[in-house]
């Protein structure tokens, strides 16, 4: 779990509860109309960008903002020093049925206990990078468009309830609904877009670029490995990814 995304979620939210509070009754937040307008109106409009695969494919891809296994750069070196060892000492197939804890890291040491050429693997783990970044990126992109549809939809039922306010300016118990619908329909949209799309998508952003760091480090690794390099060669070549203030380790003087 990613705590710094949802203690984020959710310390905005408890802030605008307790504003909300404090000014007098939260009900008063609380507007039926509004809330269709803006959340309904903004995820179908985004909807009609994409196909319905794409769009549903954006709401499991947001998980990755709240729950994801972060890689340690470090702990991923350490392993693929100890399996450098092993195929320098008993060769590829040494490697084979070895498990790891990535599963990018196992399926490049399968392409290796195969056989394959280095060409040929490097251009199969490059393809899958770039068809995961993909996805991710799609995925990041719909949550952006969200976070610009919603305050647009915002803007639209404010002038809903403009118009309902005008039309209905004889009646001064329509008055206040109408009101209400102009203003908190604004409220949400912003609410919706500043507090979960946009961040959504940011933090999605952000963790593709992680997972595409790690798995050209791993790309390098395996490529290594298979062309017998010593381990400790292939620890400074994988230590080259780490921040110049993280790169001093076990095996470095």
């Amino acid at each position: 779990m990613d705590l710094a995304t949802l203690v984020g979620a959710i310390g905005a939210l408890v802030v605008m509860i307790i504003a909300m509070f404090l000014g007098g009754d939260i009900t008063i937040f609380v507007d039926i109309p509004s809330i269709v307008i803006v959340f309904g109106g903004t995820l179908f409009a985004v909807m009609m960008k994409y196909n319905l695969s794409q769009f549903l494919g954006a709401v499991k891809i947001a998980g990755k903002a709240f729950k994801t296994k972060v890689v340690s750069p470090e702990e991923l070196i350490v392993e693929v020093v100890e399996l450098a060892d092993l195929a320098r000492k008993g060769g590829l197939l040494s490697l084979e049925g070895k498990e790891v804890s990535n599963e990018f890291l196992q399926k490049g040491i399968q392409l290796l206990v195969d056989g394959h050429d280095p060409e040929v693997v490097k251009a199969m783990l490059t393809k899958d990078v770039k068809e995961t970044q993909s996805r991710h990126t799609l995925g990041a992109k719909i949550w952006a468009h969200i976070g610009d549809a919603g305050p647009a939809m915002g803007m639209i039922g404010t002038l809903i309830g403009l118009v309902q306010m005008l039309s209905a300016m004889d009646d001064p118990k329509a008055i206040g609904p109408a009101m209400a619908v102009a203003l908190l329909t604004t409220m949400y949209g912003a609410m919706l877009a500043n507090m979960f799309a946009l961040p959504v998508a940011d933090k999605l952003a952000l963790r593709s670029d992680e997972e595409a760091r790690i798995q050209s480090m791993i790309i390098d690794a395996l490529l290594s490995i298979q062309a017998g390099q010593n381990p400790r060669v292939i620890q400074g070549l994988l230590k080259t990814y780490l921040p110049a203030a993280r790169r001093k380790g076990e095996g470095e003087e």
